[in-house]
C-alpha cells in the first residue's frame, strides 16, 4: 500500500458492486472502494447503471489509510464537473417564522374573521372560574 498516495490517478478494474459503491482492484493485491457518491457528478441511484464487474475505470485516490489498509477512491474526481446553467428565475427565499401570517389580509380568508368573532362568545360561555 505504500506505493499508493493521495491524489494519484490510476486505472483499475471493478471487482465487485454493492449498493453503497464499487470495489476497484488497483493491482493483484490492492483494492479500494469508490463510494456511490464518488461515482459520478450526477445523482447515482444504482451503481450498476454506471459500472460493471470487470470494467476498467479511471480513479483518483482520495485517501490511503495504512492502519485499516483501506483506500478511498473517486471516479468523478477524474472527470470535469458539468457546468450548470443559472436559472433565469431568482431563488425563492423561504418565509421567516410568522412572516407569512404577519402580511396576511383578512379579506383574503373570511373564515378567520368568523373564528375571531366567535372567540369572545366561546370565552363567555365557558365554565371557567377565576
Amino acid at each position: 500500500m505504500a506505493k499508493y498516495e493521495k491524489d494519484q490517478v490510476l486505472t483499475g478494474k471493478v471487482t465487485g458492486i454493492q449498493p453503497f459503491g464499487a470495489f476497484v482492484a488497483l493491482d493483484d493485491e490492492t483494492q479500494g472502494l469508490v463510494h456511490i457518491s464518488e461515482i459520478s457528478h450526477d445523482y447515482v441511484k444504482d451503481v450498476n447503471d454506471y459500472v460493471q464487474v470487470g470494467q476498467e475505470v479511471e480513479v483518483k485516490i482520495l485517501e490511503v489509510d495504512e492502519a485499516s489498509k483501506k483506500i478511498k477512491l473517486s471516479m468523478k474526481a477524474t472527470q470535469e464537473a458539468p457546468k450548470r446553467e443559472k436559472s433565469a428565475k431568482p431563488a425563492r427565499r423561504a418565509p421567516r417564522r410568522n412572516e407569512a401570517t404577519s402580511n396576511f389580509k383578512q379579506e383574503e380568508a373570511p373564515g378567520f374573521t368568523v373564528l375571531k368573532d366567535k372567540l369572545e362568545d366561546w370565552i363567555k360561555n365557558t365554565n371557567f372560574k377565576k
